[in-house]
């Protein structure tokens, strides 16, 4: 098995941080991102963060000690009076098994709370059933979002070791709606020949309806050189015929090796079928097949707004808003 699975729990180590906020834009949304953490304990086989820069992502999880007082300390230096959404997070998950010993994650929305900043959550984590409170009293200037890749068992456990089994989330993600919170889901990466199934989409829309969310998306896998490596290993353990052929010849269309730094998406009549599927399942639930945009479509005012950062930090997970 290849280098994302291990028996060896992460090492957890704090650093210290100069900045936290970065901006980024998507399509017509211009916002902000925080990353409390370097590094995710979740361990996905497909994960889009696990850049050069970071070899040991995985494997050392880094706690930036001083976020909270960064992020503070970056809000009152600002001279705009304007906060975008701030999503949390672009590169990690907030509320992996570190946050339950560090409290980071918690403490930075405390700060986005106190400067009435809206922001936005996606996390694949139970973890953040301990802040339904925090959250459920900023409800009218805050959302989140779930990633939910696959509601069979066999293949979470290949693909995603560290995460918690689907039904398990939707629990958490029920207690969340009952509190009236919005909630989405992401179907994110759908995965060729694994998860792209009418069936196995059907399952996850199904669990989505029957748990109150409300806003269901997706998007489909994107290769990089390091991800095809892994996505090589999923394939072959998972006895897909000639899988490693199809994904190169058919579906994403490439020959190896991939370059350092480039990103190969599916084909665009592969995609645009998969997302028209899924968007015509999602909306005979009676459910909305887009990303909620409510915290930009109002006037999010505050005397204090930041303006220190200029550092691009595109998510890939929002590449369909």
């Amino acid at each position: 098995m290849d280098a994302w699975h291990s028996n060896i729990a992460p090492k957890l180590e704090t650093k210290s941080s100069k900045l936290l906020i970065h901006s980024f834009v998507v399509k017509q949304h211009k916002g902000l991102t925080i990353n409390p953490y370097q590094g995710c304990q979740h361990r996905c086989g497909y994960c889009y963060a696990t850049y050069e820069w970071s070899p040991d992502f995985y494997d050392k999880i880094y706690a930036k000690s001083n976020a909270p007082e960064i992020l503070e300390s970056q809000l009152k230096s600002s001279k705009f009076k304007r906060i975008e959404p701030v999503m949390i997070s672009s590169a990690t998950d907030p509320y992996q098994p570190a946050e339950v010993r560090y409290g980071l994650t918690r403490r930075c929305i405390q700060v986005l709370q106190k400067y009435k900043a809206p922001y936005y959550v996606f996390t694949k984590s139970i973890n953040i059933l301990r802040d339904l409170d925090l959250h459920r009293g900023y409800r009218d200037n805050c959302f989140l979002v779930w990633s939910i890749t696959t509601c069979d068992e066999n293949i979470r456990r290949l693909i995603e070791p560290g995460t918690p089994p689907a039904d398990v989330i939707f629990g958490v993600i029920r207690k969340f709606v009952d509190a009236g919170v919005c909630c989405a889901v992401n179907i994110d990466p759908i995965l060729p020949l694994i998860t792209d199934s009418e069936a196995h989409l059907d399952k996850i829309i199904t669990a989505c309806s029957n748990n109150g969310v409300r806003h269901v998306f997706g998007a489909l896998l994107r290769l990089r050189a390091d991800i095809w490596e892994r996505m090589k290993t999923i394939l072959d353990a998972l006895d897909i015929h000639e899988g490693s052929y199809k994904y190169q010849k058919t579906i994403f269309q490439f020959s190896e090796p991939i370059r350092p730094g480039v990103n190969i998406g599916p084909s665009k009549s592969y995609e645009n079928r998969m997302l028209d599927i899924l968007t015509y399942r999602v909306r005979c639930k009676g459910m909305i097949p887009k990303f909620p945009a409510f915290l930009w479509n109002r006037p999010t005012m505050s005397d204090q707004y930041t303006d220190t950062i200029n550092h691009g930090s595109q998510h890939t997970l929002m590449k369909y808003v």
